[in-house]
């Protein structure tokens, strides 16, 4: 349900509309004066505020503007018998949705009304889908070795440096590219992931670069590939090493004259888009025996990040444990499960060769296996199968 506040100084307003919007199912609470009434807007949390122009110790104006300045989530709908298209302006800039003029029209109200609960949904929703997608992208960790990994994306990140990130698998590095990108000058533009050792070698350079209509048997339409849907924004090479060389031979032109040519087409598209890269391989190693490019390993790696392993950095693991405990309970819709101090260091002494992405499992499994509190016990009998 709802909730509405109106903020009126004339008692018989604040009656007629309570009365029309509680027939309409809406939860009404009053407030006599704009000090009353900024009071409970930064006490409650309210969906639509119904809020006088005219009134005593605070006027409606200064009501909105501390109300916008607290950042409140509710939705202003100004309401004035000495309203005009000046006043109605000056308050639309300040945040409101929108002005009615007294006596309101009652039709007119309730759509606005109605109007003014759509954006608040929507806004609601936008900061949930902005919350979930910080949290996909937080490092955890204070250790030495991780503390170094985020000053290095600090420092480096304001840049359109390329970057190569290794690290073992499971260790972190796609985080890394996302907070690369996320405090970036292109971070209002698409992050595109490629996944090269998820794609056969045979369509790699299809899906980098797009194709044609009728390049090849199975193209009955054009494709437009990841470089042109990155441009403006970055485009993550996740597991690089894993490449073929033809593809790479394309990846270096692309690189070294910013343009590309999609598959079984000659038109060239000049393309703007940052490159980062990342692998679990040994790449000078891969170099030496003919299978990674020395040319476009340099282009790559301007700047090397190198991502530690969970077992480089076990004083991160109490921290990573709590943060996953709090997600998966979350995603269950369950109360958050504790753990003991002796089950946190049984962690911390296991051989994580899955890293990050091994103790969430672990930690996930322990969740649903275990009592209310996870006990050394169990994190014995169940954290490795």
């Amino acid at each position: 349900m709802a909730k509405i506040l109106i903020i009126d100084d004339e008692k018989s307003i604040r009656y007629a509309l309570r009365e029309v919007l509680e027939f309409e199912k809406y939860e009404v609470s009053e407030a006599k004066d704009g000090e009353e009434g900024l009071n409970m807007v930064l006490q409650n949390q309210y969906d639509i505020v119904l809020c006088d122009v005219k009134m005593p110790k605070l006027d409606g104006v200064q009501v909105l503007e501390k109300a916008m300045e607290s950042g409140t989530d509710a939705q202003f709908i100004m309401i004035s018998a000495h309203g005009n298209i000046e006043t109605a302006v000056d308050a639309t800039k300040k945040g409101a949705f929108d002005f009615v003029s007294k006596p309101p029209d009652l039709n007119r109200l309730l759509l606005t009304i109605r109007n003014a609960l759509d954006k608040s949904n929507l806004v609601a929703e936008t900061k949930t889908l902005k919350k979930k997608v910080l949290k996909g992208i937080e490092i955890i960790g204070e250790s030495a070795a991780i503390r170094k990994v985020k000053d290095e994306i600090e420092k480096v990140a304001p840049t359109d440096a390329r970057v190569l990130i290794i690290g073992e698998n499971g260790s972190g590095k796609e985080l890394v590219a996302k907070g690369l990108h996320s405090k970036s000058n292109r971070n209002k533009l698409p992050l595109v992931e490629v996944n090269c050792a998820a794609i056969p070698s045979e369509l790699i350079e299809s899906e980098l670069f797009g194709h044609e209509k009728g390049a090849f048997t199975s193209a009955i339409k054009q494709r437009i590939g990841k470089f042109e849907q990155a441009e403006g924004g970055t485009l993550f090479l996740d597991e690089i090493g894993d490449m073929s060389l033809s593809a790479q031979a394309k990846v270096l032109r692309a690189l070294q004259e910013h343009k590309i040519t999609r598959v079984g087409g000659d038109k060239e598209f000049k393309i703007n888009v940052r490159v980062l890269a990342a692998t679990n391989k040994n790449l000078r190693e891969e170099i030496k025996q003919g299978r990674f490019r020395e040319d476009l390993y340099h282009r790559l790696s301007v700047i090397v990040i190198q991502v530690p392993s969970l077992n480089e950095r076990r004083d991160d693991i109490p921290l990573l444990v709590n943060k996953f405990l709090g997600d998966i309970a979350e995603d269950y819709g369950t109360a958050k499960k504790g753990i003991t101090e002796d089950a946190l260091k049984a962690l911390q002494g296991l051989d994580w060769t899955g890293n990050i992405r091994e103790l969430r499992n672990v930690v996930e499994r322990l969740v649903i296996l275990s009592g209310a509190t996870i006990t050394i016990e169990e994190v014995n009998k169940y954290a490795k199968y």
